[in-house]
């Protein structure tokens, strides 16, 4: 398959240009608005304070947006393990998909095709691991919710382009909605803070306790998605 790439410039990124040895994440996204063309030029406009490097239509046709090597705008407070602010050192990809809350719908083939050819050209040029190709809602749990539950990440990891569970969905559906002891529910926390996500702020302490799991199945067990820690959240945790 051959990259449909056009140029369409977005003023929004900051300078210096950075090297590319600080180029270690891909960030996914989705557009969360209705119109395509309403996304394109939200992300080009001066006055928005967003944009992406790369922005795949509907159709698979790939737009970029912003230089690889200038810090675009797509992540604003983030963190993953060490890394705070990780558009500095991070490319955004933008898929436009209306979201949550505008109608979410699954991702076509095309911009799904397009996606696998764009990842493995990226982490081929920036020496990316698989294991650091992550959603916006993994390292902003506490307040995005993209690319969301019908984001293909099974599908990408198949294809050693993100990181997946190793448990079959078979053998630990039986274990869904069953509850668990309270070690057993900070095991679970420490080991989504040992795979990277953002510690809970104490303040409102539970409230931010489920947005974390919640962002955790969004990506890792997308059939059920209740912000409810159970066992089978916990062995995919494990597994992880």
């Amino acid at each position: 398959m051959r990259l449909n790439l056009i140029l369409n410039y977005s003023p929004n990124f900051n300078l210096p240009k950075r090297s590319k040895k600080k180029i270690n994440f891909i960030i996914i996204h989705y557009t969360g608005m209705k119109k395509e063309k309403s996304a394109i030029n939200k992300l080009c406009n001066p006055k928005s304070d967003v944009s992406s490097h790369y922005f795949i239509k509907e159709n698979g046709i790939v737009l970029n947006l912003v230089p690889d090597l200038y810090q675009a705008w797509h992540a604003g407070k983030s963190r993953w393990k060490n890394f705070k602010s990780l558009n500095k050192y991070s490319i955004g990809i933008e898929i436009h998909n209306p979201g949550h809350n505008k109608n979410y719908k699954n991702f076509s083939s095309k911009q799904i095709n397009s996606l696998v050819y764009l990842l493995k050209h990226l982490m081929k040029i920036y020496k990316i691991t698989y294991k650091n190709v992550l959603g916006h809602s993994d390292i902003s749990p506490y307040r995005k919710k993209d690319p969301g539950e019908k984001f293909p990440w099974r599908q990408l990891a198949k294809k050693k382009l993100t990181f997946w569970h190793k448990l079959s969905e078979k053998k630990s559906y039986k274990f869904r909605r069953t509850e668990i002891t309270p070690i057993e529910e900070k095991e679970f926390i420490n080991n989504l803070y040992n795979l990277g996500y953002d510690k809970i702020n104490k303040v409102k302490f539970n409230y931010n306790k489920k947005l974390l799991t919640t962002a955790f199945q969004r990506r890792f067990r997308q059939g059920l998605i209740n912000g409810i820690i159970d066992k089978e959240c916990l062995l995919i945790s494990k597994s992880l």
